[in-house]
């Protein structure tokens, strides 16, 4: 067997090429929209992706069915609950697929979404002991999915998490305890709220150690598992739906078009955002009026995603050499409308200084100062709930940033503001995007809330 597992860290997101050496034949689980490495590791090899097989409807990122099927003519499969756009061969609960000595087990495992699957891979046929399940979003390694997910299409939290209760009790946890369980994702996704930075175990230690799976009722589990979840992030309703759809297919190899300084700020002007991606530090020393700093160093396509619909026009700005990751990446949640990206900005920037802006950056002891003498001083912090809950700068309202474009009406844009984050990295992003809508004095803080004086006591009267 060729069992090979896939990890993108900036989406925590896990993707699985299953082959059988005897045959040459293989399936892919879960892709991610740029499918260039499963297609060079399968002609390494020596195997054929027959099949791509989607878990469920991936709401965080879109997936690559339909450029491994058009790739390489593979069929692609869903669980026969699923009803998308396209042409598909819809498994059954129970299932089985052989690749040769390979085997796969189809176990129909809703919770999630109403069509979640997991699946079931054995070695040899006349296994008893599976090497592994993969079991998409239905468990995680310390969590389980999250049920809330599709109340704004009529299917109720309380409705899903009891499929999942089930799902959870009368399937995966029948599989013998040594099975290997592989999960779609890890810490830092936001399909969960306890995800582990692990990124394999097995149903024995999850039967052991996982919150969820610790004997409970059915209510419990619901309570459970629907409580203390972070906001949904503003893309993932659209790439659920999405990835329904028969959609345009990624050119992964394929740079975005360079543009002019004229062509950038035209496009800003109609309306496009510009994205620049460079680092905070680099961004804060000058960048074109109006764009929004997303770094590429972090989780560039999912806090881009937080504040960037995928129905705008983009342009970028990006470090000579990075402009096709950074097209890639915000591809990989659906945001495809890239016009192109600033030829050599360093210098269009140095050249137009009547369009540069600089953005302030204090450090902790300049906002001690703000506290004491700046009035109406408007405090955001942008980290989400579960972290503001452990500690925050006072008189701070809480705002995630995946929330703050439906929450603009809960600041006053007119009121000197100060965002800040854990380390400095949404912070820049939050301001940024204050000072793209009109907000007319926003800074953020340096370092962000790891940087705050433990000691510092600032009096709260007033503010």
């Amino acid at each position: 067997m060729v069992f090979e597992q896939y990890y993108l860290e900036c989406l925590s997101h896990a993707s699985y090429l299953v082959g059988d050496e005897t045959t040459g034949r293989a399936v892919v689980v879960d892709p991610q929209r740029d499918v260039t490495g499963y297609l060079r590791d399968a002609e390494r090899l020596g195997l054929t992706i027959e099949r791509v097989i989607e878990t469920h409807f991936h709401a965080d990122f879109i997936s690559g069915h339909l450029e491994l099927a058009a790739a390489t003519g593979a069929v692609i499969s869903y669980g026969d609950v699923a009803r998308p756009e396209y042409d598909v061969d819809l498994l059954a609960d129970g299932q089985r697929l052989s690749l040769g000595q390979v085997q796969l087990e189809i176990l129909h495992t809703p919770g999630h979404t109403p069509e979640s699957i997991s699946v079931v891979v054995y070695e040899r046929p006349t296994d008893v002991v599976p090497y592994a399940v993969l079991t998409g979003d239905t468990l995680f390694i310390g969590d389980v999915g999250r049920p809330d997910l599709l109340s704004s299409v009529g299917v109720t939290a309380d409705e899903l998490g009891r499929q999942l209760y089930h799902s959870l009790h009368d399937k995966l946890l029948t599989l013998p305890d040594e099975t290997r369980v592989f999960p779609a994702h890890g810490a830092g996704s936001a399909c969960g709220k306890a995800l582990s930075t692990e990124t394999m175990s097995t149903i024995g230690e999850q039967r052991r150690a996982n919150y969820a799976l610790a004997p409970m009722s059915e209510d419990d589990f619901v309570e459970a598992v629907t409580q203390g979840q972070t906001v949904a992030p503003l893309y993932f309703a659209f790439n659920a739906a999405h990835n329904k759809r028969l959609r345009q297919t990624l050119e992964d190899t394929e740079p975005p078009q360079p543009m002019t300084w004229e062509q950038v700020v035209a496009a800003r002007d109609a309306g496009a955002v510009v994205i620049d991606s460079r680092d905070e530090r680099s961004f804060a020393n000058g960048h074109l009026a109006g764009s929004v700093n997303v770094g590429l160093g972090g989780r560039f396509a999912e806090y881009a995603g937080d504040i960037v619909t995928a129905e705008r026009d983009i342009v970028l700005v990006c470090e000579p050499g990075t402009e096709l990751e950074a097209k890639v990446r915000l591809a990989r949640i659906g945001m495809d409308r890239v016009l192109g990206h600033l030829e050599n900005p360093q210098e269009a920037l140095l050249a137009h200084p009547d369009e540069v802006r600089r953005a302030s950056r204090l450090t902790p002891a300049e906002l001690e100062g703000a506290y004491a003498s700046v009035p109406g001083l408007q405090v955001v912090d942008v980290r989400n709930e579960g972290e503001h809950a452990l500690g925050g700068l006072p008189g701070a309202v809480n705002i995630p940033l995946a929330a703050i474009t439906t929450r603009l009406g809960e600041l006053d844009p007119e009121a000197p503001t100060v965002v800040y984050c854990a380390g400095g990295y949404r912070s820049s992003t939050g301001a940024s995007y204050l000072r793209s809508v009109g907000f007319r004095d926003v800074s953020d803080l340096l370092g962000g809330y790891g940087a705050w004086p433990s000691g510092l006591q600032l009096q709260q009267a007033g503010r």
